[in-house]
């Protein structure tokens, strides 16, 4: 793709990248200085200069360096700009040291093909947030660069409704409440992250939906921000972890043993980036969580 934009008298003087930014709605400003450091953008320059034209050469999208792996998905919804995935238990967002295959981006890889119209260069979903490897539930990911400029700009300013469910420990002393905790590394555990005062703000707000005696309860959990591990440290600094989280104290005497942590990304709602539209979708508990849920109410009966 080319496209060619004369300078106006009154842009004169303006930076390139800013000018050229504004001009094609597509490209973020970070995507045109990367083409003009890689020589895509004739004549060179930094600043605008009156009646001038400009060329900018966008490359076909370079292959992803994750390859493509075909693998069952469950699509709650697609269209040209985005993908939102339920995703299950046990699968890892994105590649990373230890998982750098047979994750979600991998498959999103495989399944959208040619429909990935590419972020920053590279074929491949624009990922704007993510879900623990053993947590399951609704996930969304963007297929073209404005469609990730787009959700990013939802989830930095909190315009978006994240909504989990948890089964966890004990039973909360108040039917409701909001948690705010700065949420940092914990320094005793590298692989845990803790409510600590010089960590970087997070709010999740709580509600119970139902109670197991007083030994377990189904909780919602609604996010304000999105901090790693947000929902498993707040509800810990709680003093009520979900239910087999093996890093958050979630295996306790007299509950059942459950593999994993007991939560579910069970509602994500947002208006469509490209025309403003609102999205809801809801995601019921797996069959595990159903499992474990018919479980705690039996113990209680």
């Amino acid at each position: 793709m080319s496209e060619t934009h004369r300078i106006k008298a009154e842009a004169s003087g303006t930076r390139l990248d800013r000018m050229l930014a504004d001009a094609i709605p597509s490209l973020s400003r970070t995507r045109i200085q990367a083409l003009m450091a890689a020589g895509n953008v004739v004549p060179p320059a930094r600043t605008t200069v009156a009646g001038r034209t400009y060329t900018v050469t966008v490359p076909d999208p370079c292959p992803a360096v994750p390859a493509g792996e075909a693998m069952p998905l469950d699509i709650a919804y697609e269209d040209r700009h985005l993908i939102v995935v339920d995703k299950p238990a046990g699968l890892v967002v994105h590649p990373a040291p230890g998982h750098p295959s047979g994750t979600l981006v991998n498959a999103l890889i495989a399944h959208c093909g040619a429909g990935l119209e590419g972020i920053g260069g590279e074929q491949r979903p624009g990922i704007v947030h993510r879900l623990d490897k053993d947590t399951s539930g609704l996930l969304v990911a963007a297929k073209t660069e404005p469609a990730y400029r787009g959700l990013r700009a939802l989830f930095d300013s909190h315009d978006i409704e994240r909504h989990y469910t948890a089964l966890v420990c004990g039973l909360p002393a108040h039917v409701g409440g909001r948690v705010d905790a700065p949420i940092g590394r914990d320094r005793r555990h590298r692989k845990r992250m803790a409510a600590v005062g010089s960590g970087r703000r997070a709010v999740t707000h709580y509600r119970v939906e139902e109670a197991y005696g007083r030994r377990a309860a189904r909780i919602s959990c609604r996010l304000e921000t999105g901090r790693t591990h947000q929902v498993r440290v707040h509800l810990a600094h709680l003093g009520h972890p979900p239910i087999g989280d093996p890093l958050y104290g979630g295996r306790r005497k007299g509950l059942p043993a459950h593999p994993r942590q007991a939560l579910h990304a069970a509602r994500l709602a947002f208006r469509h980036p490209a025309d403003g539209a609102p999205l809801d979708f809801s995601s019921a508990l797996p069959e595990d969580l159903a499992s474990l849920e018919a479980t705690l109410r039996s113990l209680n009966s």
